[in-house]
């Protein structure tokens, strides 16, 4: 095998795992640089991250391989679940030596106060958004997660599960409704994982794609996972009755593959989020929220707010029944939360490089006074 061609044999092993004409070419091009290919180095796909550790698909096997080599300390470049790297197998042990750019990414921002992206899953075609109809439909939770489905380059699709729970066809016609209001532009399925209700349909749309599962805990995902793959793949626990919330089924990134019959592709599962905070959402805020986008074109004023200018095409809409008052203050609240997160990752960026001044002005004159001694010296 050649440094920068993986064969036709070893090229049909990854396509299962979403390897194109696209990827080869990266690959191509990372290799090209001695200095990121290695002197035998090996695509290969993620399809599990530990700490500091990944377990890769290559033309050689499934290989264990270290991460630490790949900016670890950018939280944004950290390996993730589906990327495509290049690989030095013959490392003892194997490692990572970069990655392959990414087509999109599923990020939010930690809950911690360094206002950082953590990237849930790299190169997703579909965002499969659960949302369990066991308990009371929450439409500002869709749009949270619709925003970032938009945000992450990924086509959203959105699953009502537990749809058995419901009593008849004619509420889960209403919830289907509602949730379509909140979540423009995608399709909304209700499915049962346990009756198999909707699944065909849903396998048949994410069939050849790299699909990201999403939700809360509870949401019915390791089970929906299930009857997607064919097979008990992930473990399966009871919500609690009085919330009903789950408990983390899940723990783990993992990405698995579809099977073939149904049209191939891949699932990466993901643990329950309990928080799902904006990152970078703006443009995603605007396609969640297209309607209001569309009105606002006609408002009076460019920089209007939709609070109380005249000819605000926004509140009119509102005021006549179009635009339920409701979608415009989860806009506004998504908007003020973007904005905050922005504003506190520009401060973090603007201490960093203070610090760096800092530093450089502090060797730049321990290096002065160094040269100062020695001409005393002599």
């Amino acid at each position: 095998m050649s440094q920068n061609t993986v064969s036709s044999h070893d090229d049909s092993t990854l396509a299962a795992y979403g390897w194109d004409d696209g990827w080869q070419a990266a690959y191509a091009r990372a290799t090209a640089d001695p200095a990121t290919a290695g002197p035998d180095p090996l695509p290969g796909r993620v399809v599990r991250v530990d700490r500091g550790q990944c377990d890769l698909v290559t033309p050689a096997g499934t290989l264990r391989a270290d991460t630490e080599f790949v900016v670890p300390r950018d939280p944004m470049r950290v390996v993730c679940t589906g990327d495509w790297a290049v690989v030095d197998a013959d490392g003892a042990p194997p490692y990572v030596r970069t990655l392959l750019p990414r087509r999109t990414a599923f990020v939010r921002s930690t809950s911690s106060k360094r206002s950082e992206g953590q990237v849930l899953a790299a190169n997703v075609d579909h965002a499969l958004i659960a949302i369990s109809l066991g308990v009371e439909l929450d439409l500002g939770r869709i749009e949270r997660f619709i925003s970032l489905a938009w945000s992450s380059g990924a086509q959203p699709l959105l699953v009502l599960t537990k749809v058995d729970l419901v009593p008849d066809a004619a509420t889960v016609g209403h919830l289907v409704a509602d949730a379509e209001t909140s979540a423009p532009g995608v399709q909304v399925l209700p499915v049962s994982a346990e009756t198999g209700e909707g699944v065909d349909v849903l396998a048949a749309l994410l069939a050849g794609g790299t699909t990201v599962l999403l939700g809360q805990s509870g949401a019915g995902k390791s089970t929906l996972a299930n009857a997607l793959l064919g097979h008990r793949a992930q473990a399966v626990q009871a919500i609690r009755d009085q919330d009903g919330k789950g408990r983390h089924t899940t723990t783990t990134r993992n990405l698995l593959p579809l099977p073939a019959e149904t049209g191939g592709g891949v699932l990466i599962d993901t643990p329950g989020l309990r928080g799902v905070g904006l990152w970078d959402a703006e443009d995603g805020l605007g396609q969640a929220f297209a309607e209001i986008e569309e009105l606002a074109a006609d408002c009076r004023f460019q920089d209007c707010a939709h609070r109380a200018e005249p000819g605000c095409a926004v509140l009119a809409a509102v005021e006549g029944g179009v635009l339920p008052e409701r979608r415009l203050e989860s806009y506004r609240k998504l908007l003020r939360e973007n904005a905050r997160l922005a504003a506190r990752t520009d401060a973090r960026l603007r201490a960093e490089q203070r610090r760096v001044f800092k530093q450089r002005q502090a060797l730049g004159r321990h290096m002065m006074e160094r040269k100062r001694g020695v001409r005393r010296r002599g």
